[in-house]
């Protein structure tokens, strides 16, 4: 993101509310490490409109059922993205032998997540891309 600061406050139920899951599951979420509340550092923690952005995309990685092993490698593998690594990065599903798949399309191809890293796939399956609502979709690049 060119302004990687913060925009908006939002308690965990707001988020929750946006995102559509629980205020709890919020909470659980930033205690994970899957989002972070960059509003605040206590109790409560407040949430900005990116934090939301996150916490949308993991929720649609576990609706379209990436693990939440898989939603961390996501993460760790993204690590060097910013502070809202899901946000900023072109990901998509796939479906491929049952379990879903993430993968990170970039100008040169798709790069399917593996215990490997990221590994540039040979012939692309097909891609369900992962798009925050137009709301939230203001903060893509």
């Amino acid at each position: 993101m060119a302004d990687a600061r913060p925009h908006g406050r939002f308690l965990a139920g707001e988020a929750g509310d946006l995102v559509g899951v629980s205020g709890t599951t919020i909470g659980q979420w930033a205690r994970r490490g899957y989002i972070r509340a960059s509003r605040s550092t206590g109790d409560p923690h407040v949430y900005s409109l990116e934090d939301v952005a996150e916490a949308w995309v993991v929720h649609a990685l576990l609706e379209r059922g990436v693990g939440h092993a898989g939603v961390r490698r996501t993460i760790a593998a993204l690590g060097d993205r910013g502070p809202w690594p899901l946000v900023t990065a072109p990901l998509a599903t796939t479906d491929g032998n049952g379990a879903a798949g993430v993968v990170l399309c970039a100008s040169d191809g798709a790069y399917a997540l593996s215990g490997r890293g990221w590994q540039r796939l040979a012939v692309a399956p097909e891609l369900r891309p992962l798009r925050p609502p137009h709301a939230l979709g203001l903060l893509t690049p």
